[in-house]
């Protein structure tokens, strides 16, 4: 079953809503004390508990959006339980938070048939405005090197 880890630079009700979803092991990481830790800090929290980060920090994590596992604390992971970035504007309510939140859930919960995991995958919720649309994309990190692939 997943747990999500939601980073500090995201509302405490994120890891609320998953909990009310049924994710009952979700955290904060200031709920956890770990409130300033620095990235490789939290990457290695993260790797070792087996939790599925939720950050706003994208670039931090995946690397730059269009070379994904590139840079970032996941450029040499091979194997993690997930990453969730959810992008958007600066000042971000909590409340645009949670519904973008939500939207991942629904996509994970509606999986068919449904996925307990979102191992070596990102979700990325991307809204350009608050209280504008959004688009959510799911893709495999590391992303599959098709010139090692055996013909």
């Amino acid at each position: 079953m997943l747990k999500f880890l939601i980073d500090e630079c995201l509302s405490p009700e994120l890891a609320q809503l998953a909990r009310d979803r049924g994710y009952h092991e979700s955290f904060h990481v200031s709920w956890l004390g770990k409130a300033g830790w620095k990235d490789w800090e939290l990457k290695n929290l993260i790797l070792e508990q087996d939790w599925t980060f939720v950050t706003r920090n994208s670039m931090d994590f995946r690397g730059p959006a269009e070379q994904p596992g590139s840079k970032g604390q996941y450029a040499d992971v091979s194997i993690h339980a997930g990453l969730v970035c959810i992008n958007g504007p600066a000042r971000m309510s909590g409340k645009m938070q949670a519904e973008l939140f939500a939207a991942v859930l629904d996509i994970i919960q509606d999986t068919s048939p449904p996925k307990e995991d979102l191992i070596n995958e990102v979700i990325e919720v991307d809204l350009a405005e608050e209280g504008g649309e959004f688009e959510i994309v799911r893709y495999p990190l590391p992303v599959a090197d098709e010139s090692k692939e055996s013909p």
